[in-house]
């Protein structure tokens, strides 16, 4: 058996800018509905943004996982980061919130 070198596509320059402007409009839409919305199902909101972080996590990882350039490598880590920190800083947010809930007899 003959070993068969792997095609690694490389992305071009239109599926990039496909990709900004997908990123761009989600990211316009995502604030306004977001900056709309009652204190009152903030929290739930903000563990359902923890999961879609956690999905941005697993499609960065699965990025790392393919030979790129450095381009999609700098995306992302920067991918990574960011959703790695609204991922924890998220729970943290959530946790201190529901605390706010519990009587001081639970807490001790």
């Amino acid at each position: 058996m003959g070993t068969e070198a792997a095609a690694v596509e490389a992305i071009t320059g239109v599926e990039m800018l496909i990709m900004a402007g997908v990123f761009v409009v989600a990211s316009a839409v995502g604030y306004f509905l977001i900056s709309r919305v009652p204190s009152l199902i903030h929290t739930p909101l903000m563990s359902m943004t923890n999961a879609l972080s956690a999905v941005t996590i697993l499609g960065g990882i699965l990025l790392f996982s393919k030979e790129v350039g450095t381009i999609e490598l700098v995306l992302g880590a920067v991918a990574l980061v960011a959703a790695s920190f609204n991922l924890f800083g998220g729970y943290m947010v959530s946790h201190r919130m529901l605390k706010m809930f519990k009587t001081k007899k639970a807490l001790s």
